[in-house]
């Protein structure tokens, strides 16, 4: 076998058309074996539908992939799978009801005497996750483990299946600094044995950091590719969006009003979510007009908790005591529509589930909680031609990608996905703004527009909650900096604290 068939991966003029869209014209890419070869690409570059291909998600329209030097034809994931390559996505592939270990299990079943010897698997997923440092409560109900769980989940069904090829899409979103560097560690590791990992990621200093070797995708195309020690961050910045980027906005300081924006007093949720821990305790806050305040913590502390039992004060479920008052008004007892009306703005946390309807149209998304605006409401009917005027002029001001008010939502990449609801939410021009995991997943030229929007809707007067596990968000955007650990707040800084100040209260120190 020649040396120009063997690498890990290979794929050739491969090709992808979804309708008038083309997701992928004729991408050539190298992968070497015992590598990490960073992807990276604006939202909507072709990067995941690439990779969606070398896992058999999608067929291609045209071109080929090579697997170690052979030729692969694959009619569905489970021959990727069978071949040795494991994807983790971006939005994780889990069956919501079931447990921790049956969502490993599933598909890769031990079988001993016909019975499915569930002891021997729990005994060796223990092992993995004690070896990657990534616990699982493996009795727990998907749709009850918080969202950095269920990534852990995702990457030991790989190690489970003994992955020799590793396509992680966005695996540190909802990582602390500690526990990215401790996850790189392993995939060094694992490199080192002699597995190829593929890295698709949005953080630079991540690639440049932690790879071999990088991609860069744009606009369906592979744009360039080097070694890692020949590049910098500027320099990929640019490659990746087609022009300067600035990569570290100067946030001037803040002129807070003494207007109360929002204020959470004693406000608690009970419910266990490790011993005789409580969700929420005694959890006191608040914002100021003209000013962000940034939530910082490892995921599951109590984060999303705090931000449902904020918008939902009504709902027993997320919330048990305690007080919760808007720009002056008391809403304990209020429902979210209310709320929602004095002027107040949700970037929410999980886009596919709390934001978008992904079935509807880009256009009829981009009017959620809109619909009853003087704007796009008359009379009780609404004003079709005001609608697709504004959503047509956010989508070419947010650069949603494409350019069609027509398409499904679930069509779009996730970073366009998360620019359309921006879109959509600073159309209230708010005057509370509640910001949870704004940038997860979306690309450096996007993280930069988000964060200006940001810190004009705070200069403009409104009030920022930011929750993001995002330390740069926190770090970059926030005016003051709370940190959950238990369900807690356990410290809180100025601006200009350190990465590592802010990482170790995190962990709990």
């Amino acid at each position: 076998m020649s040396a120009e068939t063997t690498a890990a991966v290979e794929l050739r003029g491969l090709t992808k058309q979804f309708g008038s869209v083309v997701a992928n014209a004729g991408v050539n890419l190298r992968v070497e074996s015992g590598t990490i070869h960073g992807v990276i690409g604006e939202n909507g570059a072709g990067k995941s539908t690439a990779m969606k291909m070398l896992y058999g998600i999608f067929p291609p329209d045209a071109g080929e992939i090579f697997v170690h030097g052979k030729k692969c034809v694959w009619s569905s994931p489970a021959d990727a799978i069978a071949a040795g390559i494991g994807m983790v996505h971006q939005h994780f592939m889990l069956a919501g009801p079931y447990s921790a270990l049956d969502n490993i299990l599933l598909g890769a079943e031990p079988v001993r005497c016909g019975v499915i010897d569930r002891r021997w698997a729990r005994t060796r997923l223990e092992s993995l996750a004690q070896q990657y440092g990534l616990p699982v409560d493996w009795d727990s109900p998907i749709e009850n483990l918080p969202v950095g769980v269920q990534q852990r989940i995702e990457i030991l069904k790989l190690l489970y299946r003994d992955a020799r090829i590793l396509i992680l899409d966005e695996p540190t979103a909802v990582l602390t600094p500690q526990e990215t560097k401790e996850l790189f560690r392993n995939l060094k590791k694992l490199r080192d044995e002699g597995k190829t990992i593929i890295l698709i990621t949005h953080k630079l200093k991540e690639v440049m950091s932690f790879t071999d070797r990088i991609t860069v995708f744009r606009a369906g195309k592979v744009n360039g590719e080097m070694p890692t020690s020949e590049t910098n961050l500027q320099d990929l910045a640019n490659l990746m969006v087609g022009r300067k980027v600035v990569l570290n906005i100067n946030v001037p300081p803040a002129h807070t009003r003494d207007e109360l924006a929002m204020e959470v007093a004693a406000l608690s949720l009970s419910g266990t979510v490790a011993g005789s821990r409580h969700k929420l305790s005694d959890v006191s806050l608040s914002v100021k007009r003209g000013e962000i305040v940034g939530i910082a913590g490892v995921e599951g502390n109590g984060q999303s908790e705090l931000v449902q039992a904020i918008l939902h004060p009504r709902d027993p479920q997320c919330r048990t005591s305690g007080t919760v008052r808007f720009l002056g008004q008391d809403v304990t007892s209020w429902e979210a529509r209310r709320i929602r009306d004095l002027g107040v703005a949700v970037i929410p946390e999980d886009r596919q589930r709390e934001g978008l309807l992904l079935e509807r149209p880009v256009s009829e998304n981009f009017l959620l909680g809109l619909e009853r605006s003087q704007e796009f409401s008359h009379a009780g009917f609404l004003n079709s031609k005001n609608l697709r005027m504004e959503a047509a002029r956010a989508v070419e001001e947010y650069d949603v990608r494409p350019r069609d008010l027509m398409i499904p939502a679930g069509k779009l990449s996730g970073g366009n996905q998360q620019k359309l609801i921006v879109a959509r939410e600073f159309q209230r021009k708010p005057r509370v703004l509640i910001a949870a995991q704004p940038t997860r997943g979306v690309d450096v030229g996007a993280i930069e527009f988000i964060h200006n929007r940001i810190v004009r809707a705070r200069d403009d007067g409104a009030g920022v909650l930011l929750v993001s596990f995002e330390l740069e968000d926190v770090l970059t955007l926030s005016d003051r900096i709370l940190v959950m650990y238990e369900g807690r707040i356990a410290a809180e800084f100025t601006r200009g604290v350190s990465e590592r100040e802010l990482g170790l209260k995190m962990a709990g120190s």
